[in-house]
């Protein structure tokens, strides 16, 4: 239990403001090397509906592993895009899949087969549900955590994730039925990249069209059923998707639509939406705008559990300047772990409360608090805040303990000028 007696001080770390804990929290972490990736076929027998055995048409996964001291942590398949025709594997793959090593994930490059080769759908989408089965099913031996296996999709590939996020229990004519296939497809979370989402809206791709469903491809029923955005339900993974207002290849309309239906359905959705940028910039790297969306993808992932496993609880409390209520503020509790989510509450009149969904990690975190000016004037701030990470400014910052807590008692935080 934790009380006012609770809040104790530590000098192993003292926090800045709080957009430097995040920072921190947010940064992928290096690497001691970079292993090269390993090539696994997803069918070491042979792939369904396949006419031949040249690469393009045994589907495969590029292997990239996470860190040793990352084992049992989350994976991603990562789909690149390309029209359905091709695959751009450097900038929607490795260097996505690098990205992934960084934040604690292994990460599976999906080498799935082509319109272009003349494998139009179903072909896809049993490629890449065999994908997500194939890794969870081999959760032990890649030491991952087979509840925390992602979908990352860019463009066309973005829509092939989008279609692992909404189809994941069809099972269309040539699906295999091995032991590999007795595994859930469900991807937990799905993050979509400028995605191609609809097949027969005025804003849809003509290219992934015709690529994808070949000679069907003048049938608009048979498109129609591929409008992913019309697919969602409430099963549907938590999503995240990433989109520019500039970009005409895939216009904004795409991932907007998807968005929207995440939200009738109340699946949990965050979209992003620059307004420069063109098609197809994966981190876009070097733009000092664009480039700041994986940072976004990092603290979604964090906050949402998907990092690391750990409990939370419940907390509430009061915050207080010389015991007077703060009017308005926000409340952080940054836990010592930087892939541990960070809980945010606000604080109005001086109260705030977070439930078991959101609250803080049970663990060792450090708190800051953010008030408005208004209620100490003559206090410098900036922007008409002051942030603070302790009592007062001879003391040493807050630390609070909730290990083992499950409902700890009102917590008091008292500033003192």
């Amino acid at each position: 239990m934790l009380s006012r007696a609770s809040v104790g001080v530590s000098n192993v770390l003292r926090l800045g403001v709080v957009t430097w804990a995040l920072m921190l929290a947010l940064s992928p972490l290096p690497l001691a090397a970079a292993a090269e990736p390993q090539a696994v076929p997803l069918w070491p027998n042979g792939a369904p509906l396949a006419t031949g055995t040249a690469a393009a048409d045994q589907p495969f996964l590029e292997v990239y592993p996470a860190a040793d001291d990352a084992a049992g942590g989350p994976a991603f398949v990562i789909c690149p895009g390309g029209g359905y025709g091709g695959l751009a594997a450097d900038h929607e793959g490795t260097q996505i899949a690098r990205w992934a090593n960084g934040i604690g994930a292994t990460a599976f490059v999906l080498h799935y087969r082509l319109g272009s080769k003349g494998y139009h759908y179903p072909v896809q989408l049993i490629d890449v549900q065999r994908a997500l089965r194939f890794v969870r099913a081999n959760a032990a031996r890649y030491k991952v955590d087979p509840r925390r296996i992602g979908i990352i999709g860019f463009s066309a590939g973005g829509h092939l994730a989008s279609m692992a996020a909404t189809l994941f229990d069809e099972r269309p004519a040539g699906t295999t039925d091995d032991e590999v296939d007795a595994v859930s497809a469900r991807p937990d979370v799905a993050v979509l990249g400028y995605p191609v989402i609809s097949m027969t809206a005025a804003h849809a791709h003509r290219g992934s069209r015709k690529n994808l469903l070949g000679p069907a491809a003048d049938d608009d029923d048979a498109a129609r059923r591929l409008d992913t955005d019309t697919r969602v339900t409430a099963a549907t993974p938590p999503t995240f998707l990433f989109q520019t207002d500039e970009d005409a290849g895939v216009p904004a309309e795409n991932a907007v639509s998807f968005y929207l239906a995440c939200r009738r359905e109340r699946v949990p959705a965050e979209l992003h939406v620059f307004e420069r940028g063109p098609h197809g910039v994966g981190f876009a790297l070097g733009d000092p705008v664009l480039s700041t969306w994986p940072d976004r993808l990092a603290a979604w992932l964090r906050d949402r559990g998907f990092l690391t496993v750990a409990s939370r609880v419940p907390v509430k409390g009061r915050v207080t300047i010389d015991g007077q209520p703060v009017s308005w503020g926000m409340i952080s509790f940054v836990p010592e772990n930087p892939r541990a989510a960070v809980a945010t509450a606000r604080i109005r009149n001086g109260d705030f409360k977070l439930d078991e969904r959101f609250g803080p990690v049970a663990a060792p975190v450090r708190v800051t608090v953010t008030y408005s000016a208004a209620d100490t004037p003559g206090v410098p701030g900036t922007n008409g805040v002051v942030t603070t990470t302790k009592p007062r400014p001879d003391a040493e910052p807050w630390r609070l303990d909730f290990s083992g807590a499950i409902a700890p008692e009102p917590l008091t935080i008292d500033i003192v000028r």
